[in-house]
């Protein structure tokens, strides 16, 4: 084939390094933002925190913080932007060692001090921490390390004994030494840590209560041996068990839904996020106000003594770096302000379309999805997308991210539509108000929502029950 020469015309997105920086702020959280800003600061010699405000600067800011004219300011981000991406903060937390045989008591308390001081730790680590400063054998110790692998997230052993003991049996370890080590475990915080099932769960977390506790025998020999009837919630067969009335069946009763039925939940791995709203909503005589928060964000400037040095100083290594550090402060400032523009223009909409749900709570909430969010700005859905991820909203019915606001819809019999929030929490208010011995069924609801003029599937009632973490009809009623 001969070589040639071809022309081709085209068009493509070039992403400018003002349009990556314009992305990545907008994209951030409050606090994020507050250590971008700091960092900025900090390598930017051309930047300054305006401390002193000018009489057209404090107008300027009191126009903002008035009353907004929803939907009446322009955006100045650009419509193409790029998808999203997940961003998350890892903070790994250092594993102690798993034996502590040459440690002196001293030791051995102030590490467990430093354990119990420390809160953003797995259960893994939690469990392991503790297995430092057990007394066991060697074999018991590394029985125990395989225990504590196989533990889950609620605290739960789910594999059998006999299964981990194949798997350390050419380490010379019995089942003994297995049986010993899961005893041990059990002696660990959170009580019932390690439980193999429900009933041994609870039974561990009784026996663990003072001896003086009312009830505390009967609650015993319910759990352990009567298990069963407690899961159905045989009343008549409990009260011939224990031989006990009504009150004190109600008592013992109470004092087992008083356990912990997920142990491992006591210890979370993730770290507290701390939330500062961006966006402040509140009514003053009949109107709605909605203005950024700009409380936790310095205002910030471009330092004019050093901006003046540039065209005075001569040509030169140190006048190029001002002017580096002058242009990258511009673009950092329009940033911040295209970040806080687009920011407040979509609280406004969101404001503007859901002003029921801020009078009436969210059995009031309108269908709303990003697409259509975007197509009244005028701006993209991506764009819509990240000035709602971790952007938080601090209304007089409480603080909500931005992205709460948006749900699918559910159509009416009367041709309208009804939000998937909405419809959660008519069925949170219907069970909440259901009769403890005779609770609801999808079935049930499903109608009862259908009565509303509701048209949903028994199965999508489910799915909105299960995302509440609300159990099924059977189970409500065997957890009385």
């Amino acid at each position: 084939m001969k070589p040639g020469l071809q022309l081709r015309h085209g068009q493509q997105l070039s992403m400018t390094p003002q349009l990556q920086q314009a992305i990545r702020l907008l994209q951030l959280s409050s606090l994020e933002l507050k250590e971008e800003v700091q960092e900025a600061l900090d390598s930017n010699l051309m930047l300054e925190i305006d401390e002193e405000k000018s009489e057209e600067t404090q107008a300027n800011e009191s126009r903002d913080n008035s009353e907004i004219e929803l939907g009446t300011r322009e955006d100045n981000m650009p419509d193409e932007l790029p998808v999203d991406t997940d961003w998350s903060s890892i903070y790994e937390n250092a594993t102690l060692p798993s034996s502590a045989g040459n440690q002196s008591q001293q030791d051995r308390d102030r590490l467990y001090e430093n354990s119990s001081a420390n809160q953003d730790i797995s259960l893994r680590e939690h469990l392991t921490q503790q297995l430092a400063l057990a007394t066991l054998t060697p074999e018991e110790q590394l029985a125990a390390t395989v225990i504590i692998d196989s533990i889950d997230d609620d605290g739960y052993l789910r594999t059998t004994l006999e299964e981990l003991g194949e798997q350390l049996s050419e380490e010379g370890v019995t089942g003994d030494d297995m049986e010993g080590a899961l005893l041990q475990i059990h002696e660990f915080d959170p009580i019932g840590v390690g439980a193999r099932d429900l009933r041994e769960c609870l039974l561990l977390q009784l026996l663990q209560l003072e001896a003086t506790t009312p009830h505390l025998q009967q609650a015993i020999k319910l759990v352990d041996k009567h298990f069963g009837d407690l899961g159905n919630l045989q009343r008549d067969r409990i009260r011939q068990h224990l031989d006990a009335d009504d009150d004190e069946i109600a008592a013992i009763l109470e004092l087992i839904r008083s356990l912990n039925p997920r142990p491992g939940g006591a210890v979370s791995a993730n770290t507290t996020e701390y939330i500062e709203p961006d966006i402040i909503v509140s009514r003053d005589k009949g109107h709605w106000q909605v203005r950024l928060n700009s409380d936790h964000m310095p205002r910030l400037r471009i330092n004019q003594l050093y901006a003046a040095m540039i065209k005075r100083g001569a040509k030169g290594q140190d006048n190029q770096t001002m002017r580096n550090h002058l242009q990258e402060a511009r673009w950092l400032l329009k940033s911040l302000e295209s970040r806080h523009d687009t920011l407040l223009r979509v609280a406004e909409q969101i404001v503007t379309r859901q002003i029921e749900f801020l009078k009436h709570g969210p059995e009031s909430m309108r269908p709303m999805v990003m697409r259509e969010l975007a197509e009244e700005l005028g701006i993209h859905e991506s764009t819509i997308s990240r000035a709602t991820t971790r952007k938080y909203m601090l209304t007089p019915r409480g603080i909500f991210e931005l992205k709460y606001f948006f749900s699918s819809h559910v159509g009416t019999d009367a041709g309208g539509e009804c939000s998937a929030t909405a419809i959660r929490a008519k069925i949170k208010k219907m069970i909440g108000a259901e009769q403890p011995d005779k609770p609801l069924s999808d079935n049930m609801i499903t109608v009862q929502l259908k009565d509303q003029g509701i048209a949903i599937a028994r199965r999508t009632v489910a799915k909105y029950r299960e995302s509440m973490a609300i159990p099924s009809s059977s189970d409500r009623k065997r957890l009385i």
